[in-house]
Order: C-alpha cells, then structure tokens, then sequence
C-alpha cells in the first residue's frame, strides 16, 4: 500500500535528532525523495529552523509541495532537581521548537498541500510524556534527577493541535505518532524498570516505528485523520 509514495516528495524536520534518521531511512526506502531539515549543517540536508516561517517558505519554493510531511523537530530541557526543575526560558523555548515549530511548518507545507487539492498526509511525531507524566521512580536511581515538564507539556499540545490541523486542513490527513521509549544508551536500573511497566517486556527499537510511520504516510490510513497513534508496547494499557 505504499507504492504511490514512490517518487513523491517527502519533508522530515529535525532530521539530525535521535529518530530523524528513522524516518529518512523509512520514506527513503519507500521510494520517496526525502528532503531532511535541520538547524545544523550535514550533506543532504537542508538548513533550517522550524520557528522561522520565511526559512521553511524558502525551502517550500526549492523543492516544491511534498506529499508527506514529518513534523520531528524538537527539543528537551536538561534534567534538574527538585520540582523547579528548569529557567522559564529553557520551559518556553521547548515549547517554541516543538509546538510553535510544528504550528509553523504545518502552516508553510500543510497549506500547499491543501492548495494542490491531491491530499497527502502531515505526521506530527508526539510522545508517551503527552499522556502521562515521566515517573519518577524511573530517575530515582540518578542523584538529584527530575525530568523538566516542558517537553510533556509540548507534547501533549503537538497532539492537541493534530486534531486541530486535521480539521483545516482537510483533506490533506493529519495525525500524530506518539512512540514510547526506544531503546538508546539508556542504563540497566532504568532499563529494568521501565520495562517492567511494559506488556512487550521491552522498549521500542526503532525498526518497530517504521510500519507506523509508514501507515500514517500512506494510502494505507486514508481515511485516518486526527488521530494519536501510540507505540509504546501496550506501556499506557
């Protein structure tokens, strides 16, 4: 079901961060022509921030109105101690990259998908952390370890704003792909617990997220618009 996404073009924001390369990887296998964004500099991708309207205009008019859009670009705060975890300036500029910044590419790309009248399909990358709290318990082996509210609280508005997306800017498709977490550098005391929680026994490796994102991408979810699609091995069942 993925066959009409071949020589179609493609845009991942956040290309560089931690699953960027995911989903590059993905829609490139899918035959796409994958144009990756970030604010910094690498071969094959271009250079640009998400809060800069005229920066992603710009790229709009360079490689013309894709048929997929991956909203992945985001930032988290440092961890902190204490419930005051966190400046207000590290809180908002979270939520500036990664709600803002979703907001605004969705805008610039969304809208020339709409205008084109062919549909196609926006994927806003969400978050486990937009349905429920960090567990503290999980860090308390750390010293001094909270995890900072600001990338949730983001989170949770990306999804948010998916279904309002989803409503105008019809019938281009809207809607989000919240992983759980996906297997990293992470150490073995929060390994043990964190997969305790989980029904799979296991986090997410990042081949598990490639069906997914596929799915949202394509014709196969055609008639799947404003919906939060969870990955996190049954972690919120």
């Amino acid at each position: 079901m993925t066959t009409e996404l071949r020589g179609e073009v493609a845009v991942v924001t956040g290309a560089l961060g931690n699953l960027g390369p995911v989903w590059t990887a993905a829609l490139a296998d899918a035959g796409m022509r994958v144009v990756g964004l970030d604010v910094r500099a690498a071969d094959g991708v271009e250079v640009a921030d998400v809060t800069n309207r005229a920066a992603l205009t710009a790229v709009l008019e360079r490689v013309g109105t894709p048929r997929v859009l991956v909203n992945n670009a985001g930032i988290d705060q440092p961890p902190g101690s204490g419930a005051g975890a966190g400046s207000d300036d590290d809180f908002l500029r979270v939520l500036d990259v990664n709600t803002r910044g979703t907001f605004v590419a969705s805008q610039v790309f969304g809208s020339a998908m709409q205008q084109a009248g062919g549909g196609g399909s926006i994927v806003n990358i969400g978050s486990l952390y937009a349905s429920i709290s960090p567990i503290p318990a999980f860090y308390d082996h750390l010293p001094e370890f909270v995890k900072p509210p600001a990338y949730g609280a983001s989170k949770a508005g990306v999804v948010q704003l998916t279904k309002w997306l989803a409503r105008h800017l019809a019938p281009v498709r809207v809607n989000a792909l919240s992983p759980g977490g996906v297997r990293g550098d992470q150490d073995d005391e929060f390994l043990r617990k964190y997969t305790e929680r989980v029904p799979l026994a296991r986090m997410a490796e990042p081949q598990d997220l490639v069906g997914p994102l596929l799915f949202l991408a394509s014709d196969a979810s055609r008639y799947v618009t404003g919906h939060e699609l969870r990955v996190d091995g049954g972690f919120l069942a």
